[in-house]
């Protein structure tokens, strides 16, 4: 169910470009599924009218806590991220549909879910937001996370020490500052280890590469779109997608998308 509330801020960390925020709600969560995201109101900003949707990155239920990864790009984002501890944000969720969680060591218990023992996430700049939630729920599945991020220097590479917490860390940079040099998709990783499943959030090009490899390998394979969005629940078609199946809303059809709906 989508609740509209007010998250108070309890922690705070800054990057050069992007802002760790640790929202708390007064109420018990709604279930969030890895991937889904949040529309967030913007207040004291004077030319942003309309909410701006951001990744959910973790959920702690017992704590009644969300974790949002905010990319400064423009007054509304850098509004949202100058915030202070103790203040409030006004936010819809869950918004969208989540990722297919695979079966892995467990029984299926839907037509819906996926046998999976090896799994990659690929996420590029801020696209590593939703992998990290993601990687914990397939560690509760019994499958062990593998994430390959990239960046264009070592500057651009955030919390890598948590996302090591839940799973193995591959790492490329444009530059070479961190790990192999170059883009994911040349990464060694893919000549070395084969996958069942594949999951991938970041720049259009990188994730239409990493879908472009997914086909030449035969593997299943989801994307999180970013297309520009402005209601969040499907009414103004700004964020429309072309598929086999016509013209979709990504905040609603999406953001994730299996490759086999793109016509990419």
């Amino acid at each position: 169910m989508k609740k509209i509330t007010d998250f108070r801020l309890i922690e705070k960390k800054e990057w050069a470009k992007s802002t760790f925020l640790l929202l708390q709600c007064n109420e018990p969560l709604e279930e969030i599924k890895a991937g889904q995201f949040v529309q967030v109101r913007v207040d004291d900003a004077q030319h942003t009218y309309l909410r701006r949707p951001i990744s959910i990155h973790d959920v702690d239920y017992q704590n009644r806590t969300i974790t949002l990864l905010v990319q400064r790009v423009g007054e509304g984002t850098n509004k949202m991220s100058d915030i202070e501890i103790g203040d409030t944000l006004n936010i819809i969720y869950p918004l969208g549909n989540g990722f297919t969680i695979p079966v892995g060591t467990r029984q299926a218990t839907s037509v819906q879910e996926r046998q999976a023992t090896s799994v990659l996430m690929v996420g590029g700049g801020i696209g590593i937001a939703p992998l990290y939630y993601l990687g914990k729920m397939l560690k509760e599945k019994g499958i062990e996370p593998q994430f390959l991020l990239g960046g264009r220097s070592k500057s651009d590479l955030i919390m890598l020490e948590e996302f090591e917490s839940v799973g193995k860390v591959y790492i490329t940079t444009n530059d070479g500052s961190l790990g192999e040099p170059g883009f994911v998709t040349q990464h060694s990783i893919w000549k070395e280890k084969q996958f069942d499943m594949i999951y991938t959030c970041g720049p259009k090009p990188m994730m239409m590469a990493v879908t472009k490899i997914a086909r030449e390998k035969n593997i299943d394979c989801e994307v999180s779109l970013e297309n520009l969005m402005a209601c969040g629940l499907g009414a103004c078609l700004c964020c429309v997608e072309n598929t086999i199946e016509g013209n979709v809303c990504v905040c609603k059809e999406g953001p994730v998308m299996n490759i086999n709906k793109l016509l990419w």
